[in-house]
């Protein structure tokens, strides 16, 4: 079941903004790099809401989905999305938000054609 969410917090970011690489420096040409609060927002409501990439919303604490997809793949490669999960799992942890002997998975998305 598809969820919803409207963005982090300023309070939600500050507890993931430590985790992220430094910003890089302006570019000579072209877009400037969007915020990675913004970012995180995109990453975050496709995960929650399920939404395809094409839909993800517009406006000002969003950031266009090819933006975040650059910065999903980066950072899948530097580490920093297995830190933010890291911490993730620690604070819901350490809130017992997290039942670990239970667990579910979806197949819906499985790549696996064959049948029984």
């Amino acid at each position: 079941m598809a969820g919803v969410f409207k963005g982090l917090s300023n309070f939600e970011w500050s507890l993931f903004k430590d985790i992220f690489p430094k910003p890089p420096e302006k570019r000579e040409r072209g877009m400037p790099h969007f915020s990675f609060h913004y970012v995180l927002n995109t990453l975050l409501y496709i995960l929650i809401t399920g939404c395809p990439w094409c839909d993800v919303p517009k406006g000002e604490i969003w950031a266009p989905n090819s933006s975040a997809h650059r910065w999903l793949k980066r950072w899948q490669l530097d580490g920093t999305l297995e830190a933010l999960q890291a911490l993730i799992l620690g604070i819901g942890q350490d809130k017992g938000l997290i039942n670990w002997s239970y667990g579910a998975v979806d197949g819906s998305f499985s790549p696996w054609k064959g049948r029984w």
